[in-house]
């Protein structure tokens, strides 16, 4: 090898590394896939008493349940400020705003426990997208917040109204970013879920997934509060999204909109409302939702021409096993999540069978009521609605706690509920507390 060539494989071998090397960001609710899943290496195995460091504190951010995001140097979230909902976006590097931007009025009427819209941003692009609580779809310029187009579920596409007669806290989907479109769940009658053009927001298809409520259930249909997420099945490039009570769980075509298969049984169709992202794994979907829902495990099976059928491998009723709202995580070939309505009871389940390998188990270290549920570098975080922090090895064998720490006590004395998902990203911790957003340095030294 010449001494030429010597240098440029050199080069290439240092380029590629550095490029390797940087950590992913966290562009949208859930990660990287929308699996609770970061990507990240070198961090803390176990935390010192009190927890880890704090490098700083966001403050004023403005009333919301939303996760943040974090893309190129910059987080973001919405919250409530002046009787608007907005879209903030403050520094990485040490939290000070850089700007603020209202894009619509706050959904009135809400059941309790509403505190401020509840969806994350999507970061695509150079462009945020995000829903406001009384379902407008926002797309901003992510330097400046300036708005670039907006719509909204009821007035285009004949969604439920925002509050007590409808979405009863009203939206809370984050939408998802794939080329150049961004797709959405307006959970309406022909228009269950949503493709719409990332530059201009004009609608590219509707999936019509019928009836979204239930006909023979009273009270609310449960759409609303679930995220689509994209898989590939069977070679079909495809769209999952949790529904209503009338309409459960659907794959949609990526490239059409077209429904490709249908699963209403209870795990995907509990009313009230649905909320977990479903988890994917090749042909294998879990699915699980709380109040009269349950948990199931699917077998997503190809029958040519573009058709599926479905297959119930295993299923759980809404008492032995559920998950309300803090997510799901697949590590290796096992799910790990807190159990139970307004529960955070951690439960083990083996993916290719659905059988519960351990648990659920008392909520640990004085965790209380639900959690919410993160994976990263050999480690799960479990954020429990009390302000409790736990860091659990995983183990298909046992519960394994490592360490806890109790958060500061929330700034909001009407609805103090820890319910944010945690976000890893670049080394730190990211934990969003009403108008308050901490940042723990959990590198390992």
């Amino acid at each position: 090898m010449t001494l030429r060539v010597r240098l440029l494989v050199c080069a290439f071998l240092i380029g590629a590394t550095a490029t390797t090397s940087v950590s992913a960001d966290w562009p949208g609710f859930r990660g990287p896939n929308r699996d609770g899943v970061s990507p990240e290496t070198g961090l803390l195995k176990t935390w010192p008493e009190g927890g880890p460091k704090v490098l700083w504190t966001a403050k004023n951010l403005g009333l919301g349940w939303g996760t943040p995001s974090v893309a190129d140097g910059v987080i973001y979230g919405v919250g409530t400020r002046d009787d608007k909902d907005g879209v903030w976006a403050v520094k990485e590097s040490d939290g000070s705003e850089l700007w603020f931007s209202p894009f619509a009025a706050p959904a009135g009427d809400l059941l309790n426990q509403t505190n401020g819209p509840a969806s994350t941003p999507t970061v695509h692009n150079g462009k945020v997208y995000t829903v406001s609580a009384n379902g407008t779809v926002s797309c901003l310029n992510a330097k400046d917040g300036k708005p670039v187009w907006a719509k909204n579920y009821q007035k285009d596409f004949g969604g439920a109204p925002g509050g007590k007669a409808g979405v009863a806290w009203g939206y809370s989907d984050s939408v998802l970013a794939d080329g150049d479109k961004i797709v959405c769940i307006p959970g309406a009658k022909g228009a269950a879920v949503a493709a719409l053009n990332a530059d201009t927001g004009a609608t590219i298809w509707k999936a019509d997934a019928g009836e979204i409520g239930d006909p023979k259930v009273k009270g609310f249909a449960g759409q609303g509060y679930s995220s689509p997420v994209k898989a590939t099945i069977g070679g079909v490039p495809q769209y999952l999204a949790l529904l209503g009570s009338g309409s459960g769980l659907v794959g949609v075509s990526a490239d059409t909109g077209k429904v490709l298969w249908q699963y209403k049984g209870t795990a995907a169709t509990g009313g009230v409302a649905q909320i977990p992202i479903p988890i994917v794994k090749g042909d294998l979907v879990w699915v699980s939702c709380s109040y009269a829902g349950g948990s199931a495990l699917l077998r997503i099976v190809p029958k040519g021409q573009g058709a599926f059928e479905v297959k119930e491998l295993k299923a759980y009723k809404k008492p032995e096993l559920n998950n309300h709202h803090g997510g799901m995580v697949l590590v290796g070939d096992h799910i790990y999540f807190g159990h139970d309505q307004n529960g955070g009871s951690p439960v083990c389940v083996e993916l290719k069978t659905g059988e519960i390998k351990w648990g659920p188990e008392k909520p640990p270290a004085g965790g209380q009521r639900s959690a919410a549920v993160l994976y990263a570098d050999g480690r799960l975080y479990f954020r429990y609605e009390n302000g409790v922090l736990v860091l659990i090895e995983p183990s298909p064998d046992e519960l394994k706690v490592v360490s806890s720490f109790k958060l500061p006590t929330a700034d909001q004395k009407s609805y103090p509920q820890s319910w944010p998902h945690p976000v890893i990203v670049n080394g730190k911790l990211l934990v969003r507390d009403q108008t308050v957003m901490y940042c723990y340095d959990v590198k390992a030294k």
